[in-house]
């Protein structure tokens, strides 16, 4: 998907070697991000390709007589943004990762002109039945400082 003009890197082996591993993950450390600029085709696009058809999404004229009073973006949006606020190399993105689960809360919608940075850390890594864990944090916010949604979530690290 293109985002800010470029296109996002999709392959996990990419940098694969340069990642940090189970080992090297320190709790507490940020992970590098970027912040993106999502537009209204980015969201559409978005939109479309995980099978949404809501007219908030989509219908300038229906999304001003809601509450949202314009175009939104899907609540879903932070799966495009954990990998468009990251580069090639975060340490999420090695092959072999298993989501063992996530939760994820809402406060404001995500609009088109919206720029969105994220704040990533592991919280945490444990061993559990010769299994590595990461739980991890991810905070999105707009350009105005507002929170956009929060996910705290755990992985089991490749060996």
């Amino acid at each position: 998907m293109n985002v800010m003009g470029e296109e996002f890197e999709t392959d996990f082996w990419k940098e694969v070697s340069d990642r940090a591993t189970w080992d090297m993950i320190v709790p507490g450390d940020l992970r590098e991000t970027r912040p993106v600029t999502l537009t209204k085709q980015i969201i559409q696009d978005f939109a479309r390709k995980v099978g949404e058809d809501n007219p908030l999404y989509f219908d300038e004229a229906y999304a001003k007589s809601t509450a949202y009073g314009g175009i939104v973006a899907p609540p879903s949006i932070h799966l495009l943004l954990m990998f468009a606020c990251t580069t090639s190399r975060d340490w999420m993105r090695s092959p072999g990762t298993i989501n063992a689960g996530q939760n994820w809360f809402y406060n404001v919608p995500i609009r088109p002109g919206d720029t969105i940075e994220m704040r990533g850390t592991a919280l945490d890594k444990f061993i559990k039945k010769d299994r590595l864990f990461a739980v991890h944090e991810n905070l999105f916010t707009n350009q105005h400082g507002q929170v956009v949604c929060t996910g705290r979530g755990q992985t089991i690290r490749p060996v």
